[in-house]
């Protein structure tokens, strides 16, 4: 358990190690099989709000609430690099490739939003560049979070108005700008598909949607009962993982009760609510799926990490609907 909330969670690309984020200042890796804590990186100042692991879980990125992206030696804890920006960093994501680091930066004190791409030296021992090899300034809405999408063609990103943007990843240039969430609630996550060919939102007006990357074209629509603060998508199975709840100074014990803070499961293709899990005492704010698709982990506003291991019945687990359309 932590102190202060979980900001977000993330295996990385092997799925052995999890790494976990909160509103302290400290990063931390687990085992993710049986959750044991192997260590953890020290250095930020403010609120660490991302995490995200290079392809060779050699290198680990962070940005936090104190104006920082950090690089980090994943296996000795060692501080690699240290990106000083004027405003609070809220996702950093590496590409396919673990060549280029994604950033955006909060809109604050007479700085607008920026996205910032930083080309990534793989040797741990080598110079990292002190600039971006690019940067998108956010005139119109500030970016929430971003992604890579498939061979670091674009960059996707969500912005406070509910809008999704791809971005030329060479050129920066604005590609297409669709209104996809309402006005007003905060896209909060954005997770790719494994292949990175479509991506999954969460927003707090209580919808999740399936996006295309090339068009954005809105392909799967999740409707829930409650503010959305995470989704991710299943492997192996055709489901997504939906996480969220009231702020907390809106939140009652009924909430509790009423399964506010259940992680949901939805169909992927027919969009029907398949089951939910109980656990978290307050909001979930981040789901992460482990990228062979035995496990999930899911972060609350109530400081726990918690981990599932998917069972037998999971896997054998057969739609009725799937049987149903499959027989006609």
């Amino acid at each position: 358990m932590f102190e202060r909330a979980l900001t977000q969670v993330k295996y990385n690309k092997d799925g052995d190690l999890l790494f976990s984020v909160s509103k302290d200042h400290v990063i931390c890796v687990w085992f993710s099989q049986n959750g044991e804590r192997l260590g953890t990186y020290h250095g930020h100042q403010g609120a660490v709000w991302t995490i995200d692991s290079n392809p060779t879980s050699s290198i680990l990125a962070s940005g936090a609430a104190d104006n920082t992206v950090r690089l980090w030696d994943i296996k000795t804890g060692k501080l690699i690099k240290t990106w000083d920006l004027p405003t609070a960093v809220k996702r950093v994501e590496f590409s396919e490739d673990g060549l280029f680091l994604v950033a955006t930066t909060e809109q604050r004190m007479g700085h607008l939003g920026s996205i910032l791409v930083y080309s990534i030296n793989p040797d741990i021992e080598g110079e990292q560049d002190d600039e971006p090899s690019l940067k998108i300034t956010c005139e119109q809405s500030k970016a929430t979070v971003v992604a890579w999408s498939y061979l670091n063609k674009y960059i996707i990103a969500a912005h406070e108005n509910g809008t999704i943007s791809q971005y030329d990843s060479k050129t920066g240039e604005q590609l297409l700008n669709v209104q996809v969430h309402e006005k007003g609630p905060l896209v909060m996550d954005m997770q790719m598909s494994p292949d990175r060919t479509y991506f999954i939102t969460a927003s707090k007006d209580k919808t999740s949607k399936i996006l295309d990357v090339n068009t954005l074209q809105v392909l799967k629509k999740f409707e829930t009962d409650t503010p959305l603060n995470s989704a991710a998508i299943t492997t192996k199975k055709e489901f997504v993982i939906l996480g969220g709840g009231q702020e907390a100074r809106d939140v009652t014990t009924t909430a509790a009760r009423q399964g506010k803070f259940e992680a949901r499961f939805y169909h992927k293709i027919f969009e029907d609510e398949v089951g939910r899990v109980r656990g978290h005492f307050g909001p979930l704010n981040t789901i992460a799926v482990h990228p062979a698709g035995v496990s999930y982990a899911s972060g609350g506003e109530d400081g726990y990490v918690r981990l599932h291991h998917f069972d037998k019945s999971y896997f054998d687990f057969m739609y009725e609907v799937e049987r149903t359309r499959a027989q006609h």
